[in-house]
């Protein structure tokens, strides 16, 4: 399958870049400056760009049958208009190509996703340490539901450095989380790859944890 992955270059992202080449996928990884992903493989084409450069971004998208985006911000206080332009900019032009499957990695407590938080994580996680980057992603949130597209938002737990165990829950239902649930960067990728092959999740958001 012909993959393109914005943010392939992060921590997520490269993990992403990865397994999708280690199943077979020719993957476009999309990044902002030349030697920021340290990989070679035959399968691997890069293009460079920012995410206001509409004509790299179609250039990228061309036969492309899935896309994922694993964008953030660098910071909890700032917030990333650039990012949440770039998001705008994706599904655009994924809407008047052929490309309708867009894999968008956001996070709990992001959307509606904040209140499967108890009252108290809620308030310290969801609105106070992480309240600029959620209101990032919110955003994208929305500019992707109102789109055309065919889409999943995966909402991960707080990230870890851990292995990929394949030991994860995940669900779109509404439940009450315990705590601060965890998730390792490995499994989300290996998550998000498995949507390809799946329509469990189309058009919904889901939560995912270890």
């Amino acid at each position: 399958m012909k993959i393109v992955i914005f943010g392939a270059s992060g921590k997520t992202g490269t993990l992403l870049t990865e397994q999708a080449l280690a199943k077979g996928h020719q993957v476009t990884a999309y990044l902002r400056r030349e030697g920021a992903l340290a990989q070679n493989h035959p399968n691997l084409r890069i293009v460079i760009g920012n995410l206001d450069n509409t004509s790299k971004i179609e250039e990228a998208l061309q036969e492309a049958d899935a896309v994922f985006s694993t964008l953030g911000g660098g910071s909890l206080t700032k917030h990333a208009p650039d990012i949440i332009a770039g998001i705008n900019n994706i599904v655009s032009i994924m809407e008047q190509s052929g490309s309708k499957r867009f894999i968008y990695l956001s996070s709990i407590g992001a959307g509606n996703s904040r209140y499967l938080m108890g009252s108290f994580i809620r308030f310290l996680i969801a609105d106070v340490m992480l309240r600029v980057p959620l209101a990032d992603h919110s955003a994208n949130e929305q500019r992707i539901k109102k789109s055309k597209l065919q889409w999943t938002l995966v909402r991960p737990g707080g990230l870890t450095d851990g292995q990929r165990t394949g030991n994860l829950k995940h669900g779109s239902e509404k439940i009450s989380l315990k705590g601060s649930p965890k998730i390792s960067r490995a499994n989300v990728a290996s998550f998000m790859i498995e949507q390809l092959d799946s329509n469990a999740y189309l058009n919904k958001g889901v939560w995912l944890f270890e």
